[in-house]
């Protein structure tokens, strides 16, 4: 494994956080077995692990005792376009907690809540948003 920061995110449902995170955000599975996954976008690669596989370990008597597992964590998937990601999100029941926005850093954003509690934000710069309306154009 490359050095540098990595993510474990500790789920409840193993397929459900592999559905979300390819399905709405186009991420890839690199590996998974029963209870673990690696997954990548754009470069960036983390690991997911079902809650039973740290049931011995200190932080799963954290996970478990935890209301919403990412509060205060945003997980930001650049490249991934927003509107469409929020679009698909909604279409798989999930939380859609900020709609798709133009923000003053320069960036499109949606914020996006999985079944855990993740906070999900898919962005994609303002200068890659399309802004050609139909029947506007001369």
């Amino acid at each position: 494994m490359p050095n540098g920061l990595w993510l474990n995110l500790l789920v409840k449902d193993l397929d459900l956080a592999i559905g979300f995170q390819t399905e709405i955000l186009g991420c890839e599975t690199l590996y998974r077995d029963r209870s673990f996954a690696l997954m990548r976008h754009a470069g960036s690669t983390w690991m997911i692990h079902e809650d039973a596989t740290y049931a011995p370990h200190p932080m799963g008597a954290l996970t478990r005792e935890a209301s919403s597992r990412g509060a205060g964590c945003e997980i930001r998937v650049q490249g991934c376009d927003p509107d469409e990601a929020q679009e698909r999100a909604r279409a798989h029941g999930f939380s859609v907690i900020d709609e798709a926005r133009d923000k003053p850093h320069g960036l499109r954003e949606a914020y996006l809540m999985d079944a855990d509690g993740y906070v999900w934000v898919p962005s994609i710069p303002l200068s890659q948003v399309c802004t050609d309306v139909p029947g506007t154009q001369d």
